[in-house]
């Protein structure tokens, strides 16, 4: 029954971190990354589909992304996805190719970057300290039909609150780590 609990508690955890790395992902820093425009949708005759679905995406050099659709008339909606985005990007079509130029991120922006991150990573723990809370509400639950004693109840606690804190150090890792890379020039 506890062993249950802890078990959904660490996965629930984990996945909190892993949604805290993906939105991460998708911010940008002064590198050129895939991941920064693979999430657009672009219409594909009639229907939404992500761009990885239509075009190859590939990191040219640390500045620039190369966008290759497979067919010729998905260009201009490739085009018209990436401009409609909240990227503030402009992309340059040659042919069939469309290339992004990342332009260097000025210091006040890199800090604003920062703050962002900081504020994802205070949300994550947030998540993870509501999933200690319920968590540790099921032990106490438990106790109260009296399933368990108060000894593994106490035993439960703590093993949760080491889970909790074990998470928030990884959390806190992950944001240090991102902050870096924003911060680097």
């Amino acid at each position: 029954m506890i062993n249950e609990i802890k078990r959904d508690t660490e996965t629930r955890m984990s996945k909190s971190i892993e949604s805290l790395r993906h939105d991460l992902t998708r911010l940008r820093t002064g590198r050129a990354s895939t991941a920064l425009v693979e999430h657009l949708k672009v219409n594909y005759y009639g229907s939404e589909v992500p761009l990885s679905q239509v075009a190859n995406v590939s990191v040219a050099d640390a500045r620039s992304i190369q966008i290759t659709p497979w067919e010729k008339p998905m260009v201009a909606a490739v085009e018209k996805a990436i401009l409609a985005s909240d990227l503030g990007l402009n992309p340059n079509t040659a042919g069939t190719i469309i290339r992004i130029n990342l332009p260097a991120l000025t210091e006040e922006r890199r800090r604003e970057l920062t703050r962002h991150v900081s504020q994802e990573g205070e949300n994550a723990k947030v998540a993870v300290r509501n999933i200690r809370r319920d968590a540790i509400h099921q032990v106490k639950e438990l106790l109260k039909e009296k399933m368990i004693s108060e000894d593994d109840e106490r035993r439960a606690e703590d093993e949760i609150q080491k889970l909790t804190d074990r998470h928030v150090a990884e959390v806190d890792a992950v944001v240090k780590a991102k902050e870096e890379e924003v911060m680097a020039v």
